[in-house]
């Protein structure tokens, strides 16, 4: 900023000029803060595209969280890996102590070495209606107590 010490005709002009810059910069600066939550409500699509893609080993249920570390998957429990990810329909990371005694239908991923529930999708209504394999126990033999020989 330039100070002048004897008042002339220039640096009067510099004076309003740099007041007027000032507040042309303060008022764009407003305008563009009522701005922005239109434009970050403009970027969240209700449904980001559509449905989304699982992997193939997937299985549907329904998962009911008991804790942080323990869950039901279709009334039987199963224990959740340290790095458990839950997502929600928009796919945005589900913290579990937000989601305790709650129950959601579910895509979800176990760990096959230790067989702890590793990743799950809350569905949405449109990725509800597409087939996928259930929880059910999948085997190549039968016992002869089974009801049913498969």
């Amino acid at each position: 900023m330039q100070r002048c010490l004897f008042p002339t005709p220039f640096c009067a002009s510099v004076i309003a000029v740099t007041r007027f810059s000032a507040v042309a910069a303060v008022a764009v600066i407003a305008l563009a803060g009522l701005a922005q939550p239109l434009v970050a409500i403009a970027q969240v699509p209700d449904s980001l595209g559509g449905i989304r893609t699982f992997p193939v080993q997937a299985l549907r249920g329904k998962l009911a969280i008991l804790s942080t570390v323990e869950a039901t998957i279709d009334g039987k429990p199963i224990r959740m890996a340290p790095g458990m990810r839950l997502r929600s329909p928009q796919n945005s990371l589900v913290m579990l102590h937000m989601v305790i005694d709650k129950e959601y239908a579910v895509n979800y991923t176990i760990e096959p070495s230790t067989g702890m529930l590793h990743t799950a999708w809350i569905l949405n209504k449109e990725e509800l209606a597409l087939p996928r394999e259930g929880s059910g126990v999948k085997r190549n033999f039968f016992f002869n107590s089974d009801p049913t020989p498969r």
